[in-house]
């Protein structure tokens, strides 16, 4: 069990997919780019290449997880967690919000 402040160290933004691409040699993992609402986009990799194709995913809102510790995947790193539900066996499906808001947003 986890306690609400620890829930609370959690920092969940609504995010804008601007770019999605495949990664060279990773048969799970797309890069994406995306828009929080600064000035940069942030780079998220993601293990969700078998079931998005990358055109299907730009501009796309969903909700990440922002305050992730960098972690370095196939020389690149990513600085954050796309949210998504699905169950163990196979197939995921992103979460969205059912009306755009701005980029973002927090959640919580």
């Amino acid at each position: 069990m986890s306690t609400i402040d620890e829930f609370h160290v959690i920092e969940m933004q609504i995010g804008t997919i601007k770019t999605a691409e495949y990664i060279e040699g990773a048969d799970k993992l797309l890069k994406l780019s995306v828009d929080f609402g600064g000035t940069e986009p942030v780079q998220i990799l993601s293990g969700i290449r078998e079931f998005y194709q990358p055109e299907d995913l730009i501009g796309r809102q969903c909700p990440f997880v922002t305050n992730l510790e960098p972690r370095t995947l196939r020389g690149l790193t990513s600085y954050g967690m796309i949210l998504a539900a699905g169950p163990a066996t196979g197939g995921i499906v992103l979460l969205h919000p059912n009306s755009e808001v701005p980029p973002g947003t927090k959640l919580g």
